[in-house]
Parts: C-alpha cells; sequence; structure tokens
C-alpha cells in the first residue's frame, strides 16, 4: 500500500530560501551540550534565566521518511509520549490515549513553517505565529485534495467533519463534567449541616423532597447536643466544615504552581491583582553596553542579581481572563491541560461546597476550554497547528457558559463578545452547534431534579407596567456603580492586605482567614448562609413561584413587613458585598459572575420593595394605574428588579452587554422583559465605563502584563511607527554586508540577548549595505544552532552563494543557515501611521515589524512593545 501523504507536510517550494534541507544525522549528540541543564531537572525559584527552552523539536522529511528527532534539552524516548513525535501516522487509539495524558507542556503547539518540516514548538509565555499557521493549513488542505481518487475524497470529506466531530464531543463531555459538579457541590453543601440517614450521598433536597423529615439529622442531633448545645454545636461543625473544605480546595490549586522565569518578568500571574511592578525587560536591555561581541560568560555574571522567578497557579480564580489571551494567541504552558483540568474541577466542588462567596460559572469557561485543548488532540490536523485549535477552544470556552447559565445563545455571544479574539462564520455556526449539544446533554442529565438546567431559572407571567422604567433604569445605574466600585475595591484590597509578607508567601493563610470571616459573619444571616445560586434563584423569583424558599420571608402579605424585608436585604447586601470583595483573588477556583450578580441581586430586591412599598402606600396616584388593584401586592414584582440589578451589576464587572441581556432573556424565557432587561443593562455599562474604564479581566491582563492587544477599543492614536521603534544596535541585526558567514558563537551571544529580553519570540534582521534582506525567528535560529557540531569553530551561512560542485554529497550542511531565512518579512516606513501599525498587529496576528527608512533598514519593534505603549497611552487619556 502506497504510504498516505502527511496532513501538515508542506511541497517543497521551488524557492532557493525555502528549499528543503536534506535529512540530518539520526539523534545528533552534541558534546558541547553537556553544559547545559539535564532536561530532568525541575524549574524552581533558583532556576537560571539562560536555561534552555523546553521546546520539543522535530523534522520530517516532504516523502514522510522520518528524520531524526531533536531535542534541544531532553529526550521522551522510551517514554509514552515519545511516540507522538516519531510516528505521523499513529492510529486513532493511539491519538486516545496520548490525548488523555497529560504531556510535560500541554499547550505546546507547533507552528507550521513555510517550508515542508514542522519543526517548532512554541516556547512558554510567546505569541504565536498566525500567518505562518495559516499557510501551512493551506499547504496541508492543497495536498490533502491532491489525490482525486474515492479514499482520497473520503479522506477530505472526514476532514471537513472533524471540527463537527470535535464540537459534539467537546459540548457532551462540558455537560457531563458540569453534571458532576453540580450534583457533587450541592450534596457537600448540606454535609455541613447533616446528613441523609437513608444514603450519605443525598442532598437534602432528594432526602425530603417534600420538606422536613427524619431522615435528615443534623449535626446536634447526631452528637446528642454535646458540648455546647444544639445551636452552637451546629455553629462550630459549620465552622470546621467551611475550613476543612476551603484548605482542600487551596491545597489542591497550590499543587498546579507554574514558575517563571525572571526574564519574563512579567508579574505574579494570577488574580491576587497584587502584581510586582517592574522594568520591561526591552528597557533593561536598553541599557546593556552597544558592544556587539557580547559573549555568553558576559551575560552570565548578572544573571546571579536577577530578580526571583515569578510564580503563578493555573487552576487558581475564574481562569477567564487567561483562556481571553490564549484565545488571542498568547502561550501559557500547562494551564489548559489535564492536571489543571481534574484538580481545578475537584477544587472548584470543593470551594464551592465551603460556602465561601465565590461562584463556579466563571471556571466553567476555563474547564470547557480545557476539554476543549485535550479533545484537540485526537486530530492532528487541530493538534499541530495552533491557529485551527483557537477555533475549537473558542466554542469550548462557549459551552462553559451554556453549562452555567443554561444559555445557548447567550454562550455564542460570550464567545463574540468576550474571549474570542477571532471569530469567522464557520467558527461561529461551530460554536452555535456545540452550545446546542451542551445544553441538550446537561437538560437529558437535568443534575437538578427539575428538568432545568441551571438552578436559578425563573419565569414571570406578570407584564411590567411603564412607571417601572424609572426603576429599572434606576437599578440600572446602581448595578453599575456597584459593578465598578467593587473593581476598585478589589485592587485596593489587594494593594494594601495581600502585599503583607505573611499573606503573600503563604497563600493557605489567607484562605483559612476569609474561610474563618465567612462562617463568623454569614452564618447568622438566613440569606447569605445559602449558597449562592440558590440564593439568587430566590431573589430573582417571582412570589408565585413554587420553586423559592418560603422560610426565607421574601414576600410580603401587607405593607407592614415590607420595612423589615428592606432591613434584611440590606444587612445581607452589606455582608455579601464585604465577603465576595475579600474572597475574589484567593488561591482557589472561584468565579465572580453569580456573586456579583447576588449583590446586585440583593440590592435590586430593595428596590424593588421600595417600589411596591410606594404603590401600596399612596395607592390612589394615577401614575399607577390600575397596578395597585392587581392581587395583594401589587403588580410590582421584587423579583423582577431583583435579576435586572444581578445583570446590571455584572455587567459593571465584566462590561458584557449584549450578552448578558440575551443570558437574562432566556434565564427567563419571557420576551415581555427583554426590553428592560436591555435597557437596564445599557445604562450600567454607561455608569461603570464612566467610573472605572477597565473591566475586571482587563484589569488583570494588564495588572500581570500579559502582551494581550484588545483587538475591540482601539485608541485614538496621533503618532507615527518612529515613536516606538528602538536604536539600531549592531548585536541586535545580522551584518553580511562583507561576509555571508557568521562566527556561530556570535550568533550564540545574539540570541542570548534576545532571551534575556524575554523575547523568545523575536527575531534577527540580516541586512547587506544597510538593506534588509531576510529575517531569521529566533526560535529557528536556535534550532539551527543546536544542531551544530561544533559552536565554537563553526561558521554559519546566512545567505545564498552560487553552487558550482556538482558533487556535493546529499547530506544537508548543518552550518547552513539560509532554509531557516525569512526572505520577505513584512516591513513598514517609519513614517507609517499608528493606526497601520495597530491594524497590522491585530488583523495579521504579526510578532513584530521591520521599520524602514528611505527603504533602508532602521529598526525592528516587537508586538509586546506595542502594546505596552498602547497602555501608556490609555492611561494617559485616562489621567486627563
Amino acid at each position: 500500500m502506497a504510504d498516505i501523504p502527511s496532513y501538515d507536510s508542506v511541497p517543497p517550494s521551488q524557492d532557493s530560501h525555502l528549499s528543503v534541507p536534506n535529512s540530518p544525522t539520526h539523534q545528533r549528540h552534541n558534546p558541547r551540550r553537556n553544559r547545559r541543564h539535564s532536561g530532568s531537572e525541575v524549574p524552581d525559584e533558583n532556576t537560571s534565566l539562560l536555561r534552555p527552552s523546553r521546546s520539543h523539536v522535530r523534522i520530517h522529511s516532504p516523502l514522510d521518511t522520518p528524520r531524526g528527532h531533536l531535542s534541544r534539552n531532553q529526550s521522551f524516548a522510551g517514554t509514552p509520549h515519545g511516540a507522538r513525535y516519531h510516528n505521523r501516522n499513529e492510529s486513532w487509539g493511539q491519538r486516545l490515549i496520548q490525548a488523555l495524558s497529560d504531556r510535560p507542556d500541554p499547550m505546546a503547539e507547533s507552528k507550521g513553517s513555510l517550508f515542508s518540516d514542522d519543526r517548532i514548538w512554541y516556547d512558554q509565555f510567546t505569541s504565536t505565529d498566525w500567518v505562518h499557521d495559516s499557510i501551512a493549513d493551506a499547504y496541508r488542505l492543497k495536498q490533502l485534495r491532491s489525490r482525486k481518487d474515492f479514499w482520497g475524497r473520503v479522506r477530505v470529506s472526514f476532514d471537513s467533519a472533524q471540527g463537527w466531530i470535535l464540537s459534539a464531543v467537546v459540548g457532551f463531555l462540558v455537560a457531563v463534567l458540569a453534571y458532576c459538579v453540580d450534583v457533587a457541590e450541592t450534596t457537600i453543601f448540606d454535609y455541613k449541616d447533616g446528613y441523609c440517614a437513608r444514603g450519605w450521598y443525598l442532598r437534602e433536597k432528594k432526602c425530603c423532597p417534600h420538606g422536613p423529615c427524619t431522615d435528615w439529622r443534623s449535626w446536634s442531633e447526631v452528637l446528642g447536643g454535646h458540648p455546647f448545645g444544639d445551636k452552637w454545636t451546629e455553629f462550630g461543625v459549620y465552622i470546621i466544615a467551611v475550613l476543612v473544605l476551603s484548605i482542600l480546595a487551596c491545597l489542591l490549586t497550590l499543587t498546579t504552581k507554574t514558575v517563571v522565569p525572571s526574564a519574563y518578568r512579567m508579574s505574579t500571574l494570577d488574580e491576587n491583582l497584587a502584581a510586582d511592578h517592574s522594568r520591561h525587560p526591552e528597557e533593561q536591555d536598553d541599557d546593556e553596553s552597544e558592544d556587539g561581541n557580547i559573549s555568553p560568560r558576559d551575560i552570565r555574571p548578572r544573571l546571579i542579581d536577577s530578580p526571583p522567578p515569578m510564580v503563578y497557579y493555573s487552576a487558581a480564580g475564574s481562569g477567564v481572563a487567561e483562556v481571553r489571551v490564549i484565545l488571542s494567541g498568547f502561550v501559557l504552558h500547562g494551564f489548559l491541560g489535564v492536571k489543571t483540568l481534574i484538580i481545578k474541577s475537584v477544587g472548584l466542588i470543593l470551594s464551592v461546597a465551603s460556602g465561601l462567596s465565590l461562584g463556579k460559572e466563571g471556571p466553567y469557561v476555563h474547564i470547557a476550554t480545557c476539554i476543549g485543548n485535550i479533545c484537540c488532540r485526537l486530530f492532528s490536523k487541530y493538534d499541530r497547528n495552533d491557529g485551527k485549535r483557537r477555533e475549537v477552544l473558542s466554542a469550548a470556552a462557549a459551552a462553559g457558559v451554556v453549562v452555567a447559565f443554561g444559555a445557548p445563545l447567550g454562550g455564542v455571544l460570550f464567545g463574540l463578545e468576550e474571549v474570542a479574539y477571532y471569530f469567522p462564520a464557520k467558527t461561529l455556526f461551530r460554536t452555535f452547534f456545540c452550545c446546542i449539544v451542551a445544553a441538550l446533554s446537561l437538560k437529558f442529565l437535568n443534575p437538578y431534579g427539575t428538568h432545568k438546567i441551571v438552578m436559578f431559572e425563573v419565569r414571570y407571567k406578570i407584564d411590567w407596567e411603564w412607571f417601572e422604567l424609572v426603576g429599572f433604569i434606576l437599578v440600572g445605574i446602581l448595578g453599575g456603580a456597584a459593578g465598578a466600585l467593587f473593581i476598585k475595591a478589589s485592587r485596593r484590597w489587594a494593594l494594601s492586605f495581600r502585599k503583607w509578607p505573611v499573606i503573600k508567601k503563604y497563600p493557605l493563610v489567607e484562605v483559612v482567614l476569609v474561610a474563618l470571616v465567612t462562617g463568623l459573619v454569614g452564618y447568622w444571616n438566613t440569606l447569605t448562609k445559602l449558597p449562592v445560586a440558590k440564593l439568587l434563584l430566590n431573589l430573582a423569583a417571582p412570589c408565585t413561584d413554587d420553586s423559592r424558599d418560603d422560610e426565607l420571608g421574601l414576600c410580603p402579605s401587607n405593607i407592614d413587613e415590607i420595612p423589615g424585608i428592606i432591613r434584611n436585604l440590606f444587612a445581607a447586601f452589606v455582608i455579601k458585598g464585604f465577603l465576595t470583595t475579600i474572597t475574589f483573588g484567593i488561591k482557589v477556583p472561584a468565579g465572580i459572575y453569580v456573586p456579583s450578580m447576588v449583590v446586585g441581586g440583593l440590592m435590586g430586591r430593595i428596590v424593588g420593595h421600595l417600589v411596591q412599598w410606594s404603590v401600596l402606600r399612596f395607592p390612589h396616584w394615577s401614575i399607577w394605574g390600575s397596578c395597585p388593584l392587581l392581587q395583594e401586592s401589587t403588580c410590582v414584582q421584587p423579583g423582577v428588579y431583583g435579576l435586572i440589578a444581578a445583570g446590571s451589576t455584572m455587567c459593571g464587572v465584566t462590561r458584557l452587554s449584549v450578552t448578558l441581556a440575551v443570558i437574562l432573556f432566556e434565564l427567563t424565557g419571557s420576551l415581555d422583559y427583554v426590553l428592560p432587561f436591555s435597557l437596564a443593562i445599557l445604562v450600567a455599562k454607561w455608569t461603570a465605563d464612566a467610573l472605572e474604564p477597565l473591566s475586571i479581566y482587563d484589569l488583570l491582563t494588564n495588572m500581570n502584563a500579559y502582551p494581550y492587544l484588545d483587538n475591540k477599543h482601539k485608541p485614538v492614536f496621533t503618532s507615527e511607527l518612529a515613536d516606538i521603534v528602538p536604536r539600531v544596535r549592531h548585536e541586535r541585526v545580522i551584518d553580511i554586508t562583507s561576509s555571508p558567514l557568521i562566527p556561530a558563537t556570535k550568533l550564540r551571544s545574539q540570541l542570548e540577548l534576545l532571551h534575556r529580553a524575554g523575547e523568545l519570540d523575536g527575531g534577527l534582521p540580516v541586512l547587506r549595505d544597510g538593506i534588509l534582506v531576510g529575517l531569521i525567528p529566533a526560535p529557528d535560529l536556535e534550532y539551527a544552532l543546536d544542531s551544530l557540531e561544533d559552536e565554537s569553530t563553526d561558521l554559519c551561512l546566512m545567505a545564498n552563494i552560487p553552487n558550482i560542485d556538482e558533487d556535493e554529497s546529499p547530506e544537508r550542511d548543518p552550518t547552513d543557515f539560509t532554509p531557516y531565512i525569512d526572505p520577505a518579512p513584512v516591513a513598514l516606513d517609519i513614517k507609517s501611521p499608528m493606526d497601520l501599525v495597530y491594524e497590522m498587529f491585530a488583523k495579521l496576528g504579526l510578532r513584530y515589524i521591520c521599520v524602514l527608512r528611505d527603504g533602508r533598514y532602521a529598526g525592528m519593534t516587537h508586538k509586546k512593545r506595542f502594546v505596552k505603549y498602547m497602555r501608556e497611552l490609555e492611561e494617559k487619556e485616562h489621567d486627563l
């Protein structure tokens, strides 16, 4: 049988610059590499700045002849993962096993290149190359369609169906995992109060479906009231349960610790908002000597004084900000792996069950994206192409919103409005399909036993009156203001309390303190003791809804009961607002969506009862119309105000607009309230933007210094490209004017300079007489240097020269670097307007742009430098 062509190999080009090098010697062992770190070493706080990249390097011939597998630091030979890098045509069973196995670098996507090999894996904290990935997929698709026989057409059809298969699998698995989390956390939550005698695995509602019963035994009953009496014994057991569950969730989260070498010097990379501001790597690099012959020996002593590496925890927080950054093309290894998925799922069950003021809806987005990333490993089309993988991740993130809110349309809009960076029509339709599969699967699984996808789904049967528009606008303003103030309070709390050395060094201490305060303060209020989802249901449900809890006393029978209800709601509002502020950012899986909605729901319910009291107190006012005559409590439904204020507050925190309006519509299923929902959210967004320009996720992105280029908010530019172009330094360029042969030691020192500046995804321009003739990316240069036999004496060819030797050996000369040089890098004139630069980076996804002056090389600007410039520009605008 003929060999099946590889999906991701590219036909050799006729251009000499893109010629395919012959196969190097198999598993070349370079004696020079003995000076490097062993691949078995685990990075820690003492990891060297110039520790070699952990990228895997693989190269294949265009004829599917396996080439030598080169690893810059380690070998995977003999491990279960090794087969993936050697065998291009694995069986489907092998791919399934590999998809479920956790790799060392779960997000190490391959970079397609212009030539026929698939060589470089993306390094940690680099941006992906969208253009090269798109070109690689185009070549793959062209080769796939080159076969016109029956099996060729079958393979093309299967290739087209892979996206739909992945979308269905991801939607179903997200629903199954959400079902497991929902059932487990509601059961464990009730353990704080007692257990079911006829089945320890049953929650209280399942144990006693018709109200209180003898099967449910409280802990005071089990302990016989010892040692403090019934009331205080139950309180003591409750506090202990909150502490134990919170500590377990935190300990699990701390196992996902990831060390960031100090070269990146970005920030703490987590949601504690206590980022240490430091000099940008590029600023440090600009202060270096202009001597072009800097050797590694000159560099290493300076690294001893470098700051310690940063640390982040991939399972902490909600993960939505990081998912958004990943979908924009930024690489965070380990953030979407199997280990993170398992630990975050289990930790989320424990943290939500503990009763802390947090939700599971935000982490659902992260968990769903992990599932999408793992499922991509089933098909090489998505596994080996970073751009294609992002399409599946966008659909998975939307499915996470579906299982969180039971809103398929809202999930699609969430992907479009919040997380997705590139959302073509094809991705939109597949995302919609994935959301529908997730919703149908969760509906079939029925996690709450009510045939509803979420606990807080409500129905309003009474239409609103025109005079209520004033109240709806008022709760919109209050909700937007509350969301903006929450962001400011979270920042203030992080920059004060979390700066304490003990809290900063031992995250578990903060979790214990927050859990203790939550248990002591929240236990005595009947509203704050409830789980956040159940509390939101009771705040939003109309008084005629059977699913609400009558014991909470939120539905007055006459006007005299309203003041007492308002006092109880106000106390719960103050407590919940304080607990939500101090809880956000602790090292446990935690979301902010529903807690912010609960705080807003309490505030909106207060406004609703005030409107209700006004109608009952002054029933003869003509503005009310026939409202006072409708039922005992008038036509005013405080639950409507509660749900509108909940959405408005969430809008103030996240700045979602259309998505939130649709989610609220899907939660109520009523077309009558689309207008009030939309109006309140519009007002809330205007108010929040006026008080605090950043959403909570924008704040996290900025303080963590992610190189995220916001393509939805374009600032006003009045400058030119020259304003951000650094001076030309000869150690940052490769000059071949005098000779096309460059010493390998000089190239190594130049590469290490790039690494020192944090530009693992940077590049070195190749100049001849000041004219830009090419550019060699840093990952390609590192691969080429690592393949040399004797780096100390080798001279590397950096330009094509005529060849008159007809008896040339078929073995490729490893010192020939011309196949790795991009002969046509993107370049702009130095007088180009900044708007054009923005469009190039945002629309094309470029990593860097070369700059010319009168046709001669004048510098190069990196995407990270441009992002930094944009942030400085925005800060100046906000200060005005």
